[in-house]
């Protein structure tokens, strides 16, 4: 079922999507991908304070720019995997799966998208498919295998 949802999926974004070259660069040279990371990457610190509400409106600003970033220059796993966070930040878990899933259709390794499918599969208590996504990053010696066991250890 899981499989048919992601064929479905990725055949929606292959005949929807068409790829425009690089990401556009505004006139401070900056890239749609870069404006929604560097967003997201205050969102996470302004959450870490407590500020939830203005944390949220980063998370919906960097979504905009990382959704032009996909139209532009589209299926790149980092603009995936960045555009599934901010959907899950934003409650968004159906629509923050299926990016996550896309992305680790083109790059199954791919650490950040494993750790934050691992993430939205505690938040909608899917402990075991969060483990799977541990798995995965048991090799990795990274950051993303220590908060994950860490997150599911805790549930």
């Amino acid at each position: 079922m899981k499989k048919n949802l992601l064929i479905i999926v990725l055949l929606y974004f292959t005949f929807t999507v068409f790829s425009y070259g690089a990401a556009s660069s505004g006139s401070n040279g900056y890239s749609n991908y870069d404006k929604g990371a560097s967003l997201i990457k205050k969102a996470k610190k302004l959450e870490e304070k407590g500020k939830t509400e203005k944390a949220l409106k980063r998370y919906k600003k960097a979504l905009e720019y990382l959704s032009k970033s996909n139209k532009k220059n589209p299926n790149q796993p980092d603009t995936l995997n960045y555009l599934g966070f901010a959907l899950r930040k934003l409650g968004n878990f159906e629509e923050a799966e299926k990016y996550y899933l896309i992305g680790l259709n083109i790059k199954p390794d791919h650490n950040g998208i494993n750790e934050y499918l691992g993430e939205l599969y505690i938040q909608t208590n899917r402990i075991e498919l969060a483990k799977e996504r541990l798995e995965v990053l048991k090799n990795c010696k990274c950051e993303e295998y220590t908060e994950l066991k860490e997150l599911i250890d805790n549930n």
